[in-house]
C-alpha cells in the first residue's frame, strides 16, 4: 500500500491578501467559510490511509510568524512546518525532499492555494501514481490558444486627456500582437496534487540547481527533465488555485455547495437510515 508524504509548498513573500473588507497576512491564512485555505487544504489529505505525513512550507522570513500563529492547530493535525525557499517553488520542493520520512514510498506535491480539490480526483491521481510511478491532473485545452508577441505601443497613441494631465495610457496601450493560432488538440492545463514514487520525485530535484532550473515550473517539469514518463488523469473544473481575489468568491461558492450537499445526504441517512439494517 502506498505510503504518501505530501508536500504543501507556501513560500510566497505571503503579502496581505484582501478581499473587500475581509483581509489576512497572507494568501493562504485568508478564510474561505470561516477557515484558512491552508488548514482548508491540510483536511483534503489529513485522514487518509495512504497519506504518513503532511509537510507545509513556508517562506522562511515568515516561519516565526506563522509558527507563532499556527504552530498548536498544525501540531494537532500532525503536519511538519518547515522553512521553504525564498524565490523559486522548486527550491521549496527540494528542501522538504530532506524532511520526508523514511518510510514514504510515495510524494505528493499539492498546492497549498487549493483548498477545493476532490476526494475523487486525489483518489485517481494517487492510484495512477501508484501503477505508473508518476500522475498528475489535467484538462484539456477547451478555449483557443495563441501566442503573443510583445506589446507594442508606437501605433495606439495617447489620449489627449491623458497627455494634458500625464495619466497612465489606457489599458489598450498594453495590447499585444498575435504571432500564431496554437493547435490545441494535445494541450491540457495541469493541476495539482502531482504524485511520484519517492525515489523518482527525489533523484529529479536533486539535479536541479540555480544553474539549470529555467523551464522547472512545476514538479512534472523536473521529472521529465530526468527522463521519467509522467501520466496525466482527468482533473476537476473545480479544483481552482486561490491567486486573486476574485477567485476567492467562486472558492467559496464550491465550498458552500459541497457543504450543503453534505448536509442533505447526512439528512437522508438519519432520516431512512442504512439498508443493511433491515
Amino acid at each position: 500500500m502506498m505510503n504518501t508524504t505530501v508536500i504543501l509548498p507556501a513560500a510566497g513573500l505571503g503579502s496581505r491578501f484582501a478581499v473587500g473588507d475581509r483581509a489576512s497576512a497572507s494568501k493562504i491564512e485568508f478564510e474561505l467559510r470561516h477557515k484558512p485555505v491552508f488548514l482548508r487544504t491540510i483536511d483534503l489529505f489529513h485522514g487518509r490511509a495512504d497519506v504518513g505525513q503532511i509537510i507545509l512550507a513556508v517562506h522562511p522570513g515568515r516561519l516565526d510568524d506563522f509558527k507563532f500563529r499556527w504552530a498548536d492547530q498544525l501540531g494537532f493535525l500532525g503536519v511538519k512546518l518547515i522553512a521553504g525557499g525564498e524565490a523559486e517553488r522548486w527550491e521549496t520542493v527540494q528542501l522538504a525532499l530532506k524532511h520526508i520520512a523514511d518510510d514514504a514510498t510515495h510524494i505528493a506535491v499539492h498546492d497549498a492555494a487549493r483548498p477545493c480539490t476532490s476526494t475523487a480526483m486525489i483518489d485517481r491521481v494517487f492510484g495512477a501514481a501508484e501503477k505508473l510511478g508518476a500522475a498528475l491532473p489535467g484538462l484539456p485545452m477547451g478555449d483557443t490558444v495563441k501566442r503573443a508577441g510583445a506589446a507594442d505601443t508606437s501605433n495606439l497613441g495617447k489620449d489627449l486627456l491623458d497627455a494634458i494631465f500625464d495619466r497612465p495610457m489606457s489599458p489598450t496601450a498594453s495590447a499585444r500582437p498575435i504571432l500564431e493560432t496554437v493547435p490545441r488538440h494535445d494541450l491540457c492545463r495541469v493541476q495539482t496534487p502531482q504524485v511520484f514514487e519517492r525515489q523518482l520525485i527525489s533523484d529529479a530535484y536533486a539535479a536541479i540547481s540555480g544553474e539549470n532550473s529555467e523551464g522547472i515550473t512545476d514538479d512534472a517539469s523536473a521529472a521529465e527533465r530526468a527522463g521519467h514518463e509522467v501520466y496525466i488523469v482527468e482533473g476537476d473544473p473545480l479544483n481552482m488555485k486561490l491567486t486573486h481575489p476574485a477567485d476567492a468568491e467562486l472558492l467559496e461558492a464550491v465550498l458552500a455547495m459541497r457543504e450543503e450537499k453534505a448536509a442533505k445526504d447526512s439528512a437522508i441517512k438519519q432520516l431512512f437510515g442504512d439498508d443493511d439494517d433491515d
